[in-house]
């Protein structure tokens, strides 16, 4: 008998011990961690689809009408300034430019003939000037045969590449006709729009004569390692778009960019006093977003937030939540509108310091 009663007290002392325990379980499954917005200056970082450009991309055209009689450089060629790229058959110019200098000589011959003659008062000053003029006339006329002349030989204008040819070896070719073109990548232009809100908010925040530093993500997406700055803004908005069109110079000393390449420009815009909370307390209901805001009373109530800006693991608000409110963090799918919780409030700081992508 007193062994069974020793039986029953143990058995009743286990049931005990195990429901304390499942009542601890239950309580811990019901507390939910709270936390609050973090009110910080910060960065955000805007994207904008570009185009790259050279500083100088041009064509060049036959000056001259001729056959293409040689061709001394190669498509994708990088080139120097002043470097012979075209030879148009030079023969009839060649012609003009001897028949140019024979008139030239013999207007010469002809003035200071003259000359003698009119310092010996033979001759009047008015067939001196004459003479002069003819003798002046063929001087031009020979310049001109040198610059057509001239014209027969196409030069690089300026350091750069070449890009494909346009005409081939033995082509007649016409003045004015094009033959190829011609980039300096020694700087690249890269132009992005702008909205109109951001445009403002850019230039009522941009100091004085400061340039703005940008990056630029190329079409592999990796970063292109030197940094450029905003030096140019258009003059309109395009009224279709309400854009406005900004250009970022930057330099390629290793020829990395090309004429007619894309991108993204990343821009460093500065947000003070910004509202910023982790994405995991948020949800979304047809493409809005939502917060629960714990009231007074610990009474959960959903709230719309419009979002000014997106960064990694966090959001920053730009209205429908206070700072100074408290928002669920983690549990998001275990309570409803309006329910009562019990919960653990965690310093903003240290929730944004140990931030990952979360997931339940």
């Amino acid at each position: 008998m007193k062994q069974m009663l020793m039986l029953l007290s143990l058995c009743a002392l286990l049931c005990s011990t195990s429901c304390e325990s499942k009542k601890e379980e239950k309580e811990e499954e019901t507390k939910f961690y709270v936390t609050s917005p973090l009110l910080k200056d910060t960065l955000v970082t805007k994207e904008y689809v570009c185009q790259i450009r050279s500083i100088s991309h041009i064509e060049l055209r036959a000056l001259e009408r001729g056959y293409l009689e040689k061709i001394f450089v190669d498509e994708g060629q990088s080139l120097k300034k002043g470097q012979l790229m075209f030879q148009i058959m030079p023969m009839l110019y060649k012609a003009e430019l001897q028949k140019a200098q024979a008139e030239a000589s013999f207007a010469e011959i002809e003035y200071k003939n003259t000359k003698a003659l009119a310092d010996s008062n033979i001759v009047s000053k008015n067939e001196l000037a004459l003479a002069k003029a003819k003798f002046d006339k063929a001087k031009a006329e020979l310049a001109l045969a040198q610059v057509h002349l001239g014209f027969t030989e196409i030069r690089a204008p300026f350091n750069g590449i070449m890009d494909h040819f346009q005409v081939r070896l033995g082509s007649l070719v016409d003045e004015g006709d094009l033959l190829t073109t011609l980039s300096d990548n020694s700087k690249m232009w890269v132009y992005f729009n702008v909205p109109e809100a951001e445009y403002l908010d850019y230039k009522s925040k941009a100091k004085k004569d400061s340039l703005m530093k940008v990056n630029l993500v190329m079409a592999n997406l990796q970063k292109f390692k030197y940094t450029g700055v905003v030096e140019t803004i258009e003059a309109d908005f395009n009224n279709e778009t309400g854009n406005i069109a900004f250009r970022a110079t930057f330099p390629n000393p290793e020829g990395l960019l090309r004429h007619g390449e894309t991108g993204n420009i990343l821009m460093a815009v500065p947000l003070k006093n910004a509202i910023i909370i982790p994405q995991k307390a948020t949800f979304e209901i047809l493409e809005k977003k939502y917060v629960f805001v714990i009231d007074k009373e610990n009474v959960v109530r959903q709230r719309e937030i419009a979002i000014a800006a997106e960064m990694p693991d966090i959001y920053i608000i730009k209205n429908g939540l206070k700072a100074d409110e408290k928002i669920l963090l983690e549990g998001l799918r275990k309570v409803k509108d309006n329910d009562k919780i019990a919960f653990e409030y965690q310093e903003p700081k240290s929730v944004i310091s140990h931030l990952k992508v979360y997931t339940e």
